[in-house]
């Protein structure tokens, strides 16, 4: 990490501001060139408002804010130098090739928090959370991920991890220098000590399934064959007219993809092309791609018309999604008259041996949508979810803490076993290490290239 590298801080398109950053022993002189100045001194945390002009023509680019971070109190702990560019693509690409041309080099993804990883300016879970809060979806992912930003699972985890050590220590103490067994009583608080660390770890793993929730979302794919108001829905439920709607059956071909909340949870909305058997090459690759939603769906949403006899097409949907998660739902109930002395959801599930009752909805009026929502979230959200704690967000912590408290719990009853210290440290050893991997104290490089080719360019 001796070379200064470079990149866009802020998303390419055309904006107000456009942010190019540089980082490494050569930012300020690059920086001084841009400028105009040979000898470039500026002063630490302090905004200058200076020319941009290619050093090797003299051509004016821009004029731009440039601030200078000193290292080792910046953000990535080396010298780093922002420029605030007007936002055009044409100006940053200029002032990039520019700093290319002087030395430096296009930074990777994650590269700038890479660095202030290496510099020991933040932790490896807190270099997550920047990705995640970049990330973030909704109000309560963003804040989630700001708790984590601020150190939060190094601090819940430090208690932990310094108990850990105690324990590894009194008995590393113990093998070397007592021949005889650990005394039963000491055995007995040791295995209590233990006990009360498996559970704290299984406190904050237990956050997990609405921390995930709140950070990943749903994958909803709605279903169907043509012409039973699968777009009506998708429109309904986002809110506007997102879908192309008709009468002509087949309207949508292809998948459209939508995002949107239900109390905090991201939704990410498949509307597919209607599931019927057609020679028509176009809508067939449709149907296929709708299959395929439908398999990696978190959830399926399959519309009947409630207008229309039940067809064979119907059948042979419900029974494909028998062993997916899925709702039925049964639409067009505003096109129907409702005082034939039976209830409609009920003739459905009898008519199609159904184990759930389907929910009646009309996406013309409304009727049903609400209560069609808190359907969606209901299977996933873990009871009166609380999200002003702090939740596990992420999938790769939450392994490593279960490794741990298992790790944990396996040391518990070899103790209760009286197993030698020796076989009881293995456990703990390697709990100590599943629990610095989360915050980065042992993790592998090959480890971190994949955590941090998910992060953007510039961060």
């Amino acid at each position: 990490m001796s070379d200064t590298i470079v990149a866009h801080a802020t998303p390419i398109g055309r904006s107000g501001i456009g942010v190019v950053r540089l980082s490494g022993p050569d930012a300020v002189s690059i920086a001084g060139l841009l400028a105009g100045r040979r000898r470039h001194e500026p002063e630490p945390r302090t905004a200058t408002l200076a020319p941009i002009v290619d050093p090797e023509t003299g051509e004016a680019i821009d004029e731009a804010v440039i601030t200078y971070f000193k290292g080792p109190a910046s953000f990535t702990g080396e010298d780093v130098v922002e420029i605030a560019c007007h936002g055009s693509p044409v100006v940053l690409r200029q002032v990039i090739d520019v700093c290319l041309r002087q030395g430096a080099r296009m930074a990777g993804p994650g590269e700038f928090s890479l660095r202030a990883l290496a510099n020991g300016k933040i932790d490896l879970s807190e270099a997550e959370a920047i990705r995640d809060l970049i990330d973030a979806q909704t109000a309560t992912a963003a804040r989630q991920a700001v708790r984590q930003m601020r150190g939060e699972i190094s601090h819940r985890l430090a208690p932990v991890k310094d108990e850990l050590l105690d324990v590894i220590v009194v008995l590393e103490s113990a093998l070397e220098f007592v021949e005889d067994d650990l005394p039963e009583l000491q055995a007995a608080s040791i295995a209590e000590r233990l006990d009360r660390m498996a559970k704290s770890l299984d406190s904050l793993a237990s956050t997990f399934k609405a921390g995930h929730l709140i950070r990943e979302g749903l994958r909803v794919a709605l279903v169907g064959r043509p012409n039973v108001g699968k777009s009506s829905l998708f429109n309904a439920l986002l809110g506007s007219d997102r879908a192309i709607v008709t009468e002509v059956a087949g309207t949508t071909r292809d998948q459209l993809h939508e995002r949107f909340t239900i109390d905090d949870i991201p939704i990410s909305l498949i509307d597919t092309a209607g599931l019927r058997y057609t020679t028509d090459l176009v809508e067939s690759i449709g149907v296929e791609r709708s299959r395929k939603a439908m398999a990696d769906a978190d959830l399926v949403m399959v519309m009947l018309d409630a207008s229309e006899p039940l067809t064979a097409e119907d059948a042979e949907i419900i029974e494909s999604v028998r062993e997916l998660r899925h709702l039925i739902l049964v639409n067009k109930i505003d096109k129907i008259d409702r005082d034939d002395g039976y209830e409609l959801p009920g003739r459905f599930r009898d008519l199609l041996r159904l184990s759930v009752t389907p929910l009646a909805i009309s996406a013309k009026t409304g009727e049903g949508v609400e209560a069609l929502k808190m359907a969606i979230i209901g299977p996933f959200a873990p009871g009166e979810m609380d999200v002003s704690g702090f939740l596990l967000t992420d999938a790769r912590h939450f392994d490593l803490l279960e490794r741990a408290q298992q790790e944990v719990r396996g040391s518990i009853d070899l103790i209760r076993e009286g197993t030698s210290e020796e076989i009881v440290l293995v456990g703990l050893h390697n709990s100590l290490r599943y629990l610095s991997d989360i915050t980065g104290e042992t993790t592998t490089e090959d480890m971190l290239t994949r955590i941090f080719s998910t992060f953007c360019i510039g961060k």
